[in-house]
């Protein structure tokens, strides 16, 4: 199992972790590299992560807005602030507002708790199309995101071609008679997941959906908790994972995470 992570403190770990995700395709304005998607203007994919131990001028804070107005999106920024103590006041300073400061919680992949579901519940791995674009469908339904497009199979692609993972939760029995992509996927897929692109034994389980009718049956920790198992299987020693809400940090709580510190979500209204 790799150990690169436990080399550095975890924060570390996952704010290097967060820069190496913003590439390929990434920006620099100055300090910060911003990741930008251009087909999707969704904050959670355009963002900036600043450089370790930055104090950011006013100029440099002004260049990393202009960055993001010439794209039409939201300038904002995900990071880990025990990293950058210096950059929270300068962004406060030119008006950013804190989105959330959200729990960092990890799992070694061998203290992950299995999380039981119905008999007529499959959680498995998936690589193919079809499964793909049911996966996706789901995240968007159960984020309230618009209907999945070939651009968010796309991304779940991408996350299986660099190395991560993707989950489904699929309610065997039922279907919805559609193929998709030209294959069909036996039963219903009525949750899902990813684990990230690893980077230096570091990777993310995020994406963890489930759709509203199926909620509160276990499904999202059963999630969580395959992804978090099969992640040594894809070399990475520390998953890690940043809870929107208590109610969710509760699941994750149950299926082995503990909390090491915390990440800032912050942009410009």
């Amino acid at each position: 199992m790799p150990r690169h992570a436990w080399r550095r403190p975890m924060s570390a770990a996952v704010h290097a972790y967060l820069r190496a995700t913003a590439e390929p395709g990434a920006r620099r304005a100055g300090p910060f590299l911003i990741r930008f998607d251009e087909h999707d203007d969704a904050p959670p994919f355009n963002y900036a992560v600043p450089d370790d131990g930055l104090s950011p001028t006013a100029d440099e804070v002004a260049a990393l807005v202009a960055a993001f107005r010439e794209r039409s999106r939201v300038p904002r920024l995900e990071y880990v602030p025990q990293i950058s103590p210096g950059v929270e006041a300068a962004l406060l300073a030119a008006g950013f507002v804190a989105e959330g400061r959200y729990p960092l919680l990890v799992c070694p992949p061998d203290s992950v708790v299995d999380a039981p579901v119905s008999s007529r519940m499959e959680v498995r791995l998936v690589s193919d199309d079809a499964a793909l674009w049911e996966v996706a469908r789901v995240m968007n339904e159960a984020f309230g995101a618009p209907e999945a497009s070939e651009h968010d199979v796309a991304r779940l692609r991408r996350v299986l071609d660099g190395g991560g993972l993707v989950a489904a939760a699929v309610l065997e029995g039922e279907t919805d008679g559609e193929a998709v992509g030209g294959e069909v996927v036996a039963g219903k897929v009525v949750g899902g997941g990813q684990l990230g692109r690893p980077h230096e034994g570091v990777a993310e389980v995020a994406g963890i959906a489930v759709l509203p009718p199926y909620r509160r049956r276990g499904i999202a920790g059963a999630v969580t908790a395959l992804l978090t198992r099969e992640a040594a299987g894809a070399g990475v020693g520390v998953p890690f994972l940043t809870p929107g809400d208590d109610a969710a940090a509760r699941v994750y709580a149950r299926v082995g995470y503990q909390r090491a510190g915390e990440v800032l979500h912050i942009s410009l209204p």
